[in-house]
């Protein structure tokens, strides 16, 4: 974080939703990154709105830390200053995000808190710096939840109500336009609009999440949020199993047409979703990477109100997924190291982010992966970016391949 942004040298432009009507009018779904605890760091993030993501998270941040450390504050969210190398990269593209330059990255910072005032002033914190801020609801972990965060939040909807209108409230005073009772898709709040959204699972019961979404929203010409993400799996279910389309299907009808819903789950290529939209071209094969998939009739799953798309783990092995390629191609890898070098990552951290993008990935073909497992084990190996950059050279001049990580672009 830097003072800078206070004088809106690095304050974002673009409200996150001017980015759902965009993709709405230009009849597809809207790309997310997920909040990935270590890796959704700005390199990365970079990287993946390079191939077409048009919204990234940034990894769920402890409100209460995040309050009272110029440390954590500093260490969890790094942002960088737009430079835009075409027209549309200053604003939103027409033709969508693939190949742009580095720009502004629509970014939305992720909490985790159980107490409105710790949400509203972490969001006050942030909101010079990021497009909107997001209450996760759906972390599963052990010690997030006895700490009555995440996924546990999903007991107490009438404190995930409390928390997002005092954060709402709180960003108002502060002077940024979240008044979504006046907003249009052509609203100039000269870069002064902040979004404000909730993550959350589902319930065994599904009566139970459809009175916590309804208790969240509040009056729908009025919203407490501006959208939805919902992961359709409940806390204790392995990510596994496949996700609940029944549900998903039951969600998006009843809510899909207050506000934009996005889903999160199982989202491993474009083309095997196992669902279909009338914003998806083409329609997905209904295959699946996942053998134990017990979705039986997936043709049925048809969800006309669904507004986007988030994925974590596929992004991760292929940050060009929204791009429209199904496996990790060389040039993601040109491109993320690229951004390393502007903006630094740990060397084991940025190495594992090679060996999954190297990886067999989650596409349909799996020997699709650039280096063999022994070849990935070995760059688990390297000591310094020396060894990294000349070993993967090295690599691809052996197999033909042009360019090179060290290539700036």
């Amino acid at each position: 974080m830097d003072t800078e942004s206070e004088d809106g040298f690095l304050q974002p432009k673009i409200h996150p939703l001017t980015l759902f009507s965009a993709t709405k009018s230009q009849n597809r779904l809207l790309y997310a990154c997920a909040p990935m605890v270590r890796y959704s760091k700005l390199a990365f993030r970079q990287t993946v709105h390079h191939f077409g993501t048009d919204l990234c998270w940034t990894p769920m941040m402890l409100a209460k830390e995040f309050n009272r450390s110029r440390f954590a504050r500093d260490s969890d969210l790094t942002m960088s200053t737009p430079t835009p190398r075409t027209p549309t990269d200053a604003g939103v593209s027409e033709s969508g995000a693939h190949g742009r330059g580095i720009g502004e990255v629509p970014t939305i910072a992720q909490f985790g808190a159980s107490q409105p005032l710790e949400l509203s002033r972490a969001a006050s914190l942030a909101a010079p710096y990021v497009n909107g801020v997001d209450l996760n609801c759906g972390c599963p972990q052990s010690w997030a939840c006895a700490e009555k965060l995440g996924a546990a939040l999903m007991e107490r909807r009438e404190v995930v109500r409390d928390m997002v209108v005092e954060t709402r409230s709180r960003l108002q005073r502060d002077g940024w336009a979240v008044d979504l009772a006046n907003y249009t898709p052509s609203t100039d709040f000269a870069g002064r609009g902040r979004s404000v959204s909730v993550k959350i699972r589902v319930h065994s019961d599904l009566r139970r999440t459809m009175d916590f979404i309804t208790t969240v929203l509040g009056d729908e010409h009025n919203r407490n949020i501006d959208w939805l993400t919902i992961h359709p799996r409940t806390r204790s279910t392995p990510s596994s199993i496949p996700i609940n389309l029944e549900a998903l299907e039951i969600l998006t009808s009843t809510f899909g047409t207050k506000l934009p819903i996005l889903v999160s789950g199982d989202v491993f290529t474009l083309s095997t979703l196992p669902y279909t939209s009338h914003l998806l071209d083409p329609q997905p094969t209904f295959t699946t990477t996942n053998s134990d998939n017990n979705n039986e009739d997936l043709s049925k799953s048809h969800l006309p109100h669904l507004a986007g798309l988030m994925s974590a783990r596929a992004l991760l092995a292929n940050p060009a997924l929204f791009g429209g390629h199904d496996s990790c191609p060389w040039e993601a890898v040109d491109v993320f190291m690229s951004n390393v070098a502007r903006a630094p990552l740990p060397l084991k951290l940025s190495v594992h982010h090679l060996t999954e993008m190297c990886g067999p990935g989650f596409g349909p073909d799996r020997n699709a992966a650039l280096l063999t497992k022994k070849e990935r084990l070995r760059l688990t190996e390297m000591g310094n970016w020396v060894d990294v950059i000349d070993y993967m050279d090295e690599i691809r001049s052996q197999r033909g391949e042009k360019g090179g990580i060290v290539r700036v672009v």
